[in-house]
């Protein structure tokens, strides 16, 4: 597996390839809905299986509420393996790696959908809130502090 920071046009396509596959062609997500003005704020990572093909991508930025966590995608012919975890665990380290570097501290949130939240609470995130829907997808608020004490 590899993980990292995408910093190249090149990479940045792969990771919108994914996307495209993930959420506009199997979850009929409208491309204006997922494409949006936050493209070039974020920080976008990729994640390569061991023969270097990209399986899943991720992107995380600064909001008014904290830290917002995004767009995580695997393949569909590549869940289950572990690989949704290896992504969420190296973009939490990244979010870690620069709170601390720029003295940071608070919550970092995200919109996890519903299927998704047991996920997201293996890694200490809690919902906040009711359920609501978003790109015709029900969704929960979750967060958690970027450091845990």
């Amino acid at each position: 597996m590899t993980f990292f920071c995408i910093d190249n046009e090149e990479d940045m396509q792969k990771a919108f390839a994914i996307r495209r596959k993930v959420f506009v062609e199997e979850q009929q997500v409208s491309e204006a809905e997922e494409y949006d003005k936050f493209e070039s704020h974020a920080r976008h990572f990729l994640l390569l299986d061991a023969q270097s093909q990209p399986i899943g991508t991720a992107r995380w930025r600064f909001s008014e509420y904290g830290i917002k966590l995004e767009r995580f995608a695997i393949l569909k012919e590549k869940r289950a393996r572990g690989y949704g975890m290896q992504l969420l665990d190296g973009v939490i380290a990244d979010i870690q790696a620069v709170a601390q570097e720029k003295r940071i501290k608070g919550t970092m949130y995200l919109h996890a959908q519903v299927s998704a939240v047991p996920f997201y609470k293996k890694r200490q995130f809690a919902t906040q809130g009711d359920v609501f829907e978003e790109c015709n997808i029900k969704h929960y608020k979750m967060k958690r502090q970027i450091f845990e004490v």
